[in-house]
C-alpha cells in the first residue's frame, strides 16, 4: 500500500501525547492508518540528541515525522537526517498557534508567508526521496480563510506539494491559547470541501473536530482523499482504531481492546527491562476500554500503580483483571 492510501486515516502529531510509545501502541490497533510523531524542531534534530528525539520502533510504520521550522537550509538538513533514521513521510507545521512557535517563526504564523513555505518545502523536497507534505489551518487571525487558503494552496503546491492536511480552524495568534485555538474558532469544514474540487489534483485530508468513524467515513464519501483524527484517536483508541482498517481500509483484519494489552506487554517488558518506566507507555494506554464496564478501574489501577520502583506488566495485567471481571 502506498503512503497516500496509508493517509487516508492518520492520527494526528500531537505534542506530548504522540511520543513512541503512543505511536506503537496506535500500531497494534490499525497495521494501515498513517501515524505521526509530535513536532520536532528542526534546530533540535540538528544539534539534538537525535536517537531520544527521532527513534522509533520498525514496527510502528508507516510513520512520518512533524518538523517545525522556517529556515530552508535548517529545515533541508533536519529533513535528510530525518529520512535516514527511516521516516516514511516528513511534515511541515503551518499550525501550531503556540507562543513558543511564534517567536520562532514557524508553526501556524507561516500562514502568513506562504512565498517561505514554498522555499522551505522547496528545499526539503531536494534533500530527500520520501514525500514532504504541509500541515496548515485554514488562516490565521483576521485573515479571510477563503483568499488566503486557496492562495496558501497554490503558492506550496507550485513547489511540488501534492498532499496537505488542513486543519478546519483559524488560528487566533493573539487573544487565544494554545488550547482554546483547538475548540474555540468556528470550524469550517465546507471551505476544506470546496479546496478539494477546486484543487482534484491535491491529496487533501481535513483535520479538526473529527470524533468518529462515521465522520471519517462521510468526508470520504464527500471526496476527500483523508482524514486525520487528533484527540478523539488518542482519548478513545478502541472506538477510532480498532474498527479502522475494516472500515477505511477494507481490511477484514480486526483485534479486541483486551488483545492490543496482550500484544502490549512483551513491549512493555522491553521497555522496562531496558530501563524505562511502566508510566511512559501506560500513560498512552488509559482510555483502551472507554466507555465499558470496568474502564474506571482499568484507569485507577494503571494510574496508582505504573509509576512504583520495579512496576511492569503484571500491573497492566492486574489492572485488565477489573474490566475481564466486570465484563464476566
Amino acid at each position: 500500500m502506498k503512503i497516500n492510501q496509508h493517509a487516508r486515516l492518520s492520527t494526528a502529531p500531537m505534542m506530548d501525547w504522540t511520543d513512541r510509545h503512543c505511536r506503537y501502541l496506535h500500531r497494534q490497533m490499525s497495521r494501515h492508518a498513517l501515524l505521526y510523531t509530535e513536532m520536532v524542531t528542526a534546530p533540535a534534530i540538528i544539534h539534538g540528541d537525535r536517537d531520544r528525539l527521532l527513534g522509533f520502533d520498525e514496527a510502528e510504520h508507516p510513520v512520518a515525522l512533524q518538523l517545525g521550522g522556517s529556515d530552508p537550509a535548517e529545515l533541508a538538513a533536519a529533513a535528510r537526517i530525518a529520512a535516514a533514521f527511516g521516516f516514511d513521510e516528513i511534515n511541515l507545521n503551518c499550525g501550531c498557534p503556540s507562543d513558543r512557535v511564534q517567536s520562532g517563526r514557524f508553526g501556524a504564523v507561516l500562514m502568513e508567508e506562504p512565498q517561505l513555505v514554498a522555499k522551505c518545502v522547496a528545499a526539503m523536497r531536494e534533500a530527500v526521496d520520501v514525500p514532504v507534505t504541509v500541515k496548515c489551518r485554514i488562516g490565521v487571525d483576521d485573515q479571510e480563510p477563503t483568499e488566503v487558503l486557496p492562495e496558501f494552496l497554490e503558492r506550496v503546491s507550485a513547489a511540488g506539494i501534492e498532499r496537505f492536511a488542513i486543519h478546519a480552524r483559524k488560528a487566533w495568534l493573539q487573544g487565544l491559547s494554545p488550547k482554546e485555538n483547538r475548540d474555540v474558532p468556528p470550524l469550517d469544514y465546507d471551505l476544506v470541501l470546496k479546496m478539494k474540487a477546486k484543487f482534484p489534483h491535491l491529496h487533501i485530508s481535513i483535520n479538526g473536530g473529527i470524533e468518529s468513524l462515521d465522520q471519517a467515513a462521510h468526508f470520504l464519501e464527500q471526496g476527500l482523499d483523508g482524514v486525520m483524527i487528533g484527540r478523539a484517536a488518542y482519548h478513545n483508541p478502541s472506538d477510532i482504531l480498532l474498527d479502522a482498517d475494516a472500515r477505511i481500509f477494507g481490511d477484514g483484519h480486526t483485534r479486541s481492546a483486551e488483545d492490543i494489552v496482550m500484544a502490549m506487554l512483551p513491549y512493555i517488558e522491553s521497555h522496562v527491562r531496558a530501563g524505562g518506566k511502566l508510566g511512559q507507555v501506560t500513560r498512552h494506554m488509559l482510555g483502551l476500554f472507554q466507555g465499558r464496564p470496568g474502564a474506571r478501574g482499568w484507569r485507577r489501577h494503571l494510574s496508582e500503580n505504573a509509576h512504583r520502583e520495579g512496576a511492569g506488566p503484571e500491573i497492566v495485567l492486574a489492572a485488565l483483571d477489573h474490566v475481564v471481571a466486570r465484563v464476566a
